[in-house]
């Protein structure tokens, strides 16, 4: 059974598909100006479907083999995928890459010596001591009122043996902007259930993997799916339709942009007939402002506060802390805008606005 939840409407089906659910009292609420998001909940499959007015946005999937939680797929409103679909829906000519890149994600490289960044199924068993993971726990709150929902989650970062390390209590934001553009802000709080260390690392902390569309075009050898989802290896990319280009805050642009610090990166790039801009906007009151970026060609749009004394080859160092007791938080937006690119006065606005939240 799934459960399908749109409260601004109050709005409350059980229903045994998401076909068969009440497909037009979702419509009648948002054209009586209800709730446009809502959410259907599948608990036993580990997974939380966000729906806007109606029709598939994105998921929360925590299924033990992510070893985190994930937000999965990407999409525009006009239903272009934005992030990768191997390893979880592998789509032809992706890239087979680092397995544990999935849709939307956050966690680090290095906390108390265990890497939380780089786990996946793939780590061979006499490995795994070296890696955690993070265990959704609860969610708290599901609501949705006009152009905005809330998904309001509890999750505990695990040792190897399940020893507990951090209390991670995050609220997923959904908006539908004025620009009909949609943003998700996440709001995130971590509280140290024990003297925590997180070395600079350059695994981290919000990542997306992206479609081939919008990664860089490259010409070095790699590994991608064909038509069937096999994995086969070429001397030379095919760039067909690949479009990406990184834009940051500082003037920066392509490939330059990683390793450097920026307010916001913009990412912008055209998926069959619809120019799409992503953005990442920093916030100015997070550890380490501005970020690093850790923003690849192949694919990796990551902002990176905690890594300082590996991007700037060992001028600065963080070294985060928290003592046994503290906690931090985390901000951060995504903007998916489709239909143009973002320039970058509009982005500044969006950046400013952000910045008071």
């Amino acid at each position: 059974m799934k459960r399908i939840i749109g409260r601004g409407a109050g709005l409350f089906v059980l229903c045994a598909t998401l076909a068969s659910c009440g497909q037009g009292q979702q419509k009648d609420n948002t054209a009586a100006g209800d709730a446009r998001f809502s959410f259907v909940e599948d608990l036993p499959n580990k997974r939380i479907d966000i729906l806007l007015d109606g029709k598939p946005y994105t998921s929360y999937r925590f299924a033990d083999s992510l070893k985190k939680a994930v937000l999965y797929p990407l999409q525009t409103k006009g239903g272009h995928l934005v992030t990768r679909g191997w390893p979880v829906d592998p789509r032809a000519n992706e890239r087979t890459d680092h397995p544990h890149h999935i849709g939307l994600w956050f966690n680090y490289g290095d906390v108390n010596g265990l890497d939380f960044w780089n786990n996946s199924t793939a780590i061979a068993e006499e490995k795994k001591m070296k890696y955690g993971h993070i265990n959704q726990s609860s969610v708290n709150a599901l609501t949705s009122k006009g152009n905005e929902g809330v998904l309001d989650v509890t999750k505990y970062w695990l040792g190897p043996q399940g020893d507990s390390l951090l209390k991670e209590d995050t609220r997923y934001i959904f908006t539908v902007l004025p620009d009909s553009s949609t943003s998700i802000t996440l709001d995130v709080k971590l509280s140290a259930l024990t003297d925590v260390a997180m070395k600079d690392n350059k695994e981290g902390l919000i990542g997306i993997r992206l479609a081939r569309e919008l990664e860089h075009p490259s010409d070095k050898p790699a590994t991608f799916t064909d038509a069937n989802g096999i994995a086969t290896t070429v001397e030379k990319a095919d760039n067909t339709g690949v479009t990406g280009h990184y834009i940051s805050s500082e003037g920066l642009e392509g490939d330059a942009v990683w390793g450097t610090r920026a307010k916001w990166v913009n990412l912008n790039g055209t998926i069959g007939d619809e120019e799409i801009s992503l953005l990442i906007l920093d916030h100015p009151q997070n550890p380490g402002y501005p970020a690093y970026w850790h923003a690849r060609g192949y694919g990796l749009f990551a902002a990176n506060p905690l890594g300082q004394a590996e991007f700037s080859k060992g001028k600065e160092t963080l070294d985060f802390k928290l003592k046994k007791g503290d906690s931090t938080a985390f901000k951060y937006r995504v903007v998916i805008h489709a239909g143009s690119h973002l320039d970058n006065e509009g982005v500044k606005k969006m950046a400013e606005e952000f910045a008071g939240f």
